[in-house]
């Protein structure tokens, strides 16, 4: 049997861990697990990061509101496993918290989060997350299959929307500067102007 894990001191940040080891950590520092690997997150956002994320969730809600897609925000655990793999706790090896996130098949959710890839997720730039986020998690969405990925940029106003294609390969979309419309999501248009204000 685990033991709970209180200090992250316990863990060795070179190891390898599940998500089945992730339900056992009560720490005060907010980690994601990436293929294994122990990311430690930005500490609590800042408030423009915060004010940036609430206007979308808003605006998302509002949108989702009567339909079957669901809007989540953080912190919500998403877990992703490789394709053709068992999704047990012992065997997955992904679990991130995107800032927000959209989910259509119901079935993904379950009371721990959401198992497999959400059809859009947002992740909104912070100072010292931008590598983690541009790199890192660009392959991991493009690989576990989320359709649509945004990502903000709140130093430049402008957010990099990225759409994967019938091969499997995000295709870059124009920056969105005034007007950001999801690709999937047709309908879905939000004033970027209001967002950033």
């Amino acid at each position: 049997m685990q033991t709970t894990i209180r200090d992250i001191n316990q863990l060795d940040l070179n190891g390898t861990y599940t998500y089945a080891d992730y339900l056992m950590w009560r720490l005060e520092e907010r980690l994601e697990l990436i293929k294994g690997k122990i990311f430690k997150m930005s500490p609590a956002p800042n408030v423009r990061h915060q004010k940036i994320s609430g206007k979308l969730h808003l605006e998302m809600g509002m949108f989702f509101k009567n339909h079957y897609c669901q809007v989540f925000y953080a912190p919500f655990d998403v877990r992703l496993h490789e394709k053709n793999s068992q999704s047990s706790d012992t065997k997955i090896y992904t679990v991130v918290q995107p800032d927000l996130c959209v989910i259509c098949d119901e079935g993904k959710l379950d009371e721990k989060g959401c198992l497999g890839a959400p059809d859009l997720i947002v992740e909104i730039l912070s100072p010292g997350n931008s590598r983690k986020e541009m790199d890192i998690k660009f392959e991991l969405y493009e690989e576990s299959g989320v359709r649509e990925y945004w990502l903000v940029e709140p130093a430049e106003n402008a957010v990099f929307a990225y759409v994967l294609n019938e091969s499997g390969t995000y295709i870059g979309l124009k920056p969105a500067i005034n007007i950001l419309q999801s690709a999937i999501f047709p309908d879905l248009k939000i004033d970027l102007e209001q967002i950033f204000k």
